[in-house]
């Protein structure tokens, strides 16, 4: 359907406000179309075509909403300030954070780490009962690779040039208040990032966010941008992301996660970032 369209393609994962309004829209001049349980907004974006599709979170929604042929794929969305589930300390009667608005559940139940914990007789603590995970490579096939013949990727690199041309919107003003008296302890900015990761789960856990940034060198992470990087790397399109935080997993209050309070402020950041970075593929 979108075959041969020349336009950026804007993948949003969760970037609704507190209105329940996509914020992009309204500075948008667009056309809807329905498509297969998606909509989709067809429009001008600082004289640019685009497409703006919200996909909801998750991977493998990102990865079937992106297959189409656009000339530039931008992500755009919600992240954890490197950062399960559940807040470091918590129980399993806490609400998770983004459990109001139907996002997140706790109808599938958990696993709790300290249950498995091994013990030896005269009391010294073991190697957990849960052994190891081990981190995977994705398999992809290159539009023009060998059909049926694997590569892999664990690491999927951003469009350099449009990396490059991104340091200019580093002095971008974003907004700091959620409403009158719902404001941030200090003013947010844009920086640049070496490397992020994805995940399809709400890390919200201070150990475990500090063991991805040692293992990893990784400073957000989400659960989207990497679906649409990987269909980038197979279709050998240009890909780049912009996802504002929301929250600091797993480091913020004992009492509720910082998300819920300054999602729809994040949003409307990386939606403000995005339409300055295109504004300058324009010029």
């Amino acid at each position: 359907m979108l075959m041969g369209l020349l336009a950026l393609g804007v993948v949003a994962g969760k970037i609704k406000t507190a209105n329940g309004t996509v914020p992009l829209s309204s500075r948008v001049k667009i056309r809807l179309m329905n498509n297969r349980g998606r909509r989709l907004r067809f429009g001008k974006v600082e004289n640019k075509k685009v497409v703006i599709v919200m996909t909801g979170l998750s991977m493998a929604m990102q990865i079937l909403n992106s297959k189409s042929e656009m000339s530039l794929f931008l992500s755009i969305g919600l992240t954890p300030a490197f950062g399960i589930g559940q807040r470091f300390g918590d129980g399993p009667e806490h609400e998770l954070a983004f459990e109001s608005n139907g996002d997140d559940t706790r109808e599938f139940g958990y696993l709790e780490f300290s249950g498995y914990n091994n013990v030896s007789q005269n009391g010294e603590g073991l190697r957990n009962f849960l052994n190891r995970v081990w981190y995977q490579r994705e398999e992809v096939f290159p539009i023009d690779g060998v059909p049926e013949v694997r590569q892999h990727a664990f690491w999927v690199p951003v469009d350099q040039s449009y990396y490059g041309l991104s340091v200019k919107i580093t002095d971008l003003k974003l907004g700091t208040c959620v409403n009158s008296s719902t404001c941030l302890p200090r003013s947010p900015m844009v920086v640049r990032v070496e490397r992020g990761v994805t995940a399809n789960v709400f890390v919200d856990n201070k150990a475990y966010r500090e063991f991805l940034r040692s293992k990893f060198n990784a400073t957000p992470i989400d659960m989207e941008s990497a679906g649409v990087a990987l269909v980038c790397h197979q279709l050998d399109m240009p890909f780049i992301a912009f996802r504002s935080l929301s929250d600091l997993a797993g480091g913020g209050s004992s009492l509720s996660n910082e998300a819920s309070t300054f999602a729809s402020l994040a949003a409307q950041n990386a939606v403000d970032s995005m339409i300055k970075f295109i504004s300058l593929l324009a010029s």
